[in-house]
């Protein structure tokens, strides 16, 4: 017989500390016993000495929260991937957070996004975000300093401050990037730092901790919200629309400490008001520097021109955007010893993040009247005058209603508002299309963006189709314009139009799993997805994202499907290539459920499918031709680890795991030579530089592999490293013969160093935009049209594959369409291929010298990468 177990006085303990526990959390408003700890006296360690969890730090936080009743305010506003919280914590004096609704719906109708007058003598609101690079760690370490500040009742200069301020602070944007590097760190640093860059506690393993859980840059994602710690975090942010929004960074260790004002390229819609104030900001920044002697510089690096970042974002949102960087990053640890001798520490870079976090408050403080009234200022002139040559934006409704549907969706979190045209007309303007200004044609229930209202900066920046790009030595992409990314027919008119209302423009959060929104006005279905008698077959147009979730959705369920390979013609509607049949024979095992089964599936991905009663067609392929093949679901692999680009890889896992709902098997680098690929039927090969990953012999088994009915699919890195060797066709492109047949001028030798960055932007290509010509006819291109807008960041400079070989998407003469490519690149992308396939044995290799899942928001590209995993050489 068992002894009777007996509770000691610590199991006591634990058991009451773990009752207590959810009653301390749901008593955070209430004032806590004993005095408000500094962060020394919390920590058990001085801030610099070690790097703190995010657990740890939102302990603090809490301590904080909760010394502070009246004054301060903690709201949960999300989680990660890996599921931990996400937090704010709101500032203001006792008077104003018993305002504090009043204040935010004051501040919407400041920017006419609330009905009601607008009261203009209210205090400014600032909102600071550290640790949205995970690795750059001092930032929610300063930020503990900065809340104890703001937090202390005896700093009367803080408290006097906040008279005209409301402060909203999120300690760490990142939690899931910061513990991976602080876990590490802490792991692997010596009791005593080393200051030695070679030592081990300076070089992060692969994929570092910059990047989320999926490794995707949060802070080239505040526009495109493609990540749910974006979606989360913008949908609190759109319901204050702070005048200051300061986002905390770092850069390489040996480098000085950045502060505004920015470097140049500034976009051309940011208002003189807002170039002046960074001005501002940087003199109450300079002052400190100063003062201590510290070194930093600006208007150098880090512009404000695309739209991606936590300084532009918000500045095209009418606040102030602002970067810091300070010198530190992955590398520097607790201590490094930099180039000129000196030994950066993390104490220090604490205290050059918590004073510029002190002096952009102050600044905020101080010219607060000026902040609310060049708000709404902004805001005023984007409604009744909007910026640029064009007054309104048009999608065709006749096109494909799943990317029109998810583009709204996409204004929806913006705030962006959107109506449909009551009648057809011809107006001037710009034709996405065809890349010219001419008279085109809009037709009833079109999507119509409007720019007279409160939203249109960030509208005009969002689908221009041209930026204007002051100068080409910028730090990213250079074209981005919504009809290229969507691959949709679209219009800027110089005219409005005449709408239905206007969609009201709401804040919502598309969850992981989320129901799609219903189908638009201009796009409901004839007949739905429930049909009365028992279907010979459901056919499914394929034309987007959703179509290839429908797919894989079907595919988990053991649903047998077909695509067609020919047009054909049934039942009075006409039906491209790459059709899915859905045919009742070999599905009988499933009953009564499969009828079932395809409707909601198709409602779930948003899908529309068609019921047919017969097999026939009356042109092409009946649905049982040998042009109608069936397809099997793929096993999918992906290579991931040293020498794979961590965010290329996170690209290709977040389509999968997010987007599409398929299951992968991820295989390590350092252990792939020894994988049986047999079990594989597709490997994946994201970005990288595959030298060392794959060497003589892994090559072979990878090809023996494809030889035996495997599919390789190869992006960009991976392409160009296949290209050339044996048994691949693709071949980079010879070096310019007209520039070799010259007579060499002996000046050519003669360059100013000064130039040499210029020089070698010629030969680049800044994220522009190239229509790539597609062969429709292959699986690679089912569901496009005959041209793809391709967002090109490097140039795939191949020759055409020969025969064995199918170029499925190449570069003609005049395909650029928007962006800045260097003269030397252009001559490059002229007759260039793009994208294709070759048989290798009985299997393919599938080469994609493009990145169609880039960053996740080019949506026009996520079919051709699903029809490469789905549909090629089943």
């Amino acid at each position: 017989m068992l002894p009777t177990p007996r509770f000691t006085s610590v199991a006591w303990l634990f058991l009451l500390l773990l009752l207590w526990a959810p009653c301390a959390a749901a008593q955070s408003d209430t004032p806590a016993d004993g005095p408000l700890l500094t962060p020394r006296q919390f920590l058990g360690y001085e801030l610099g000495t070690r790097f703190t969890p995010h657990a740890e730090l939102l302990r603090y936080v809490a301590h904080v929260v909760q010394h502070s009743p009246g004054r301060l305010k903690q709201q949960r506003y999300g989680r990660t991937y890996e599921n931990r919280p996400l937090e704010l914590v709101y500032v203001a004096t006792p008077e104003n957070m018993a305002k504090l609704e009043d204040i935010r719906r004051n501040n919407l109708r400041l920017a006419s996004l609330e009905d009601g007058s607008a009261a203009t003598n209210q205090p400014a609101v600032v909102w600071l975000s550290y640790n949205v690079h995970g690795n750059e760690a001092v930032s929610s370490e300063a930020v503990m300093q900065v809340l104890y500040d703001l937090a202390d009742p005896q700093n009367q200069q803080v408290q006097q401050w906040l008279q005209n301020l409301v402060v909203i602070v999120d300690p760490c944007v990142n939690p899931d990037g910061r513990d991976r590097y602080a876990q590490w760190y802490n792991r692997v640093a010596n009791q005593r730092p080393n200051a030695s860059p070679l030592g081990w506690e300076h070089h992060e393993p692969w994929p570092g901790g910059r990047y989320n859980h999926y490794y995707f840059d949060l802070n080239r994602d505040w526009a495109w919200q493609t990540q749910q710690e974006s979606r989360q975090r913008i949908v609190v942010y759109n319901q204050w629309l702070p005048q200051v929004h300061a986002d905390f960074h770092e850069m390489g260790p040996n480098n000085p400490y950045y502060f505004s004002p920015a470097a140049k390229p500034f976009h051309a819609d940011l208002t003189e008001w807002q170039r002046k104030f960074q001005n501002i900001i940087g003199d109450y920044n300079r002052r400190v520097f100063d003062k201590n002697n510290w070194l930093y510089f600006t208007r150098e690096t880090y512009d404000l021109f695309a739209p991606f970042y936590g300084d532009t974002w918000p500045s095209f949102n009418g606040a102030i955007g602002m970067t810091y960087e300070q010198g530190g990053g992955g590398p520097a640890g607790l201590s490094y010893l930099k180039a000129d001798g000196d030994t950066l520490t993390l104490a220090q870079r604490i205290e050059h993040h918590h004073a510029t976090s002190l002096a952009t408050m102050q600044a905020a403080a101080e010219r607060h009247k000026e902040l609310v009234r060049e708000f709404q200022k902004f805001y005023t002139d984007a409604r009744t005058k909007p910026r640029g040559e064009y007054k309104a934006y048009v999608l065709a409704g006749s096109s494909d209603p799943g990317q029109v549907r998810a583009l709204t969706q996409y204004l929806d979190r913006q705030q962006i508002s959107y109506g449909f045209a009551t009648k057809r007309s011809r107006q001037p303007g710009y034709n996405y299309t065809t890349g010219k200004t001419e008279n085109v044609q809009v037709e009833p229930r079109d999507v119509v963006i409007s720019m007279y209202q409160p939203k249109s900066t960030l509208v005009k920046v969002l689908f221009e189709p041209q930026a204007q790009l002051e100068d080409s030595l910028t730090y990213d992409l250079t074209a981005w314009s919504l009809p290229y990314a969507f691959g949709l027919k679209g219009y800027a008119l110089k005219n409005q139009v005449q709408t239905t209302s206007s969609r009201p423009a709401v804040a919502t959060v598309v969850e992981k799993g989320g129901k799609l929104a219903p189908a638009l006005p201009s796009q409901q279905p004839t007949t739905n997805n429930q049909q009365p008698n028992t279907p010979y077959a459901y056919l499914a147009r394929w034309n987007n994202l959703q179509d290839v979730r429908f797919l894989s959705r079907l595919l988990q369920q053991g649903v047998k499907i077909r695509v067609a390979e020919e047009p054909f013609e049934t039942e009075g509607q006409k039906y491209q290539r790459g059709t899915l049949i859905i045919p009742r024979t070999g599905n009988e095992r499933l009953g009564t459920r499969f009828d079932q089964l395809v409707h909601a599936q198709a409602d779930s991905a948003g899908v529309l499918v068609q019921a047919v009663q017969s097999g026939l067609s009356t042109t092409g392929g009946d649905l049982g031709s040998r042009s109608v093949r069936p397809l099997r679901m793929p096993n999918v692999a992906i290579l991931a680890g040293t020498g794979v680009d961590a965010t290329a890889f996170g690209e290709v896992w977040h389509f999968f795991e997010q987007q599409v709902g398929y299951p992968v098997t991820v295989l390590g680098t350092d252990y792939f030579n020894s994988v049986p690929l047999s079990k594989f039927d597709v490997l994946i090969l994201p970005d990288g530089r595959y030298d060392e990953v794959l060497t003589d012999r892994g090559l072979e088994n990878v090809k023996a592999w494809v030889r035996g009915g495997g599919r390789l699919i190869a992006l960009e890195g991976a392409a160009r490293f296949l290209a050339g060797s044996k048994d691949f066709l693709l071949k980079p492109k010879p070096a310019d013969s007209a520039a070799i047949s010259r007579k060499a001028s002996p000046y050519t030798a003669l360059r100013r160093y000064a130039d040499a960055e210029r020089e070698e932007i010629g030969e680049r290509v800044q994220g522009s935009v190239y229509r790539v010509q597609l062969d429709n006819t292959h699986p690679l291109a089912f569901g496009y049209g005959d041209t793809y807008y391709a967002l090109l960041r490097d140039v795939p400079n191949y020759r055409f594959l020969p025969k064995g070989g199918w170029n499925v998407g190449v570069l003609k003469k005049d395909s650029y369409a928007a962006g800045f490519a260097g003269r030397k690149a252009q001559r490059a992308l002229t007759d260039s291929f793009v994208l294709g396939t070759q048989d290798l044995g009985r299997g393919q290799v599938v080469y994609l010298g493009d990145n169609p899942l880039f960053r996740a928001f080019w949506q026009g590209g996520k079919l051709l990468f699903g029809n490469a995993v789905f549909l090629v050489g089943q």
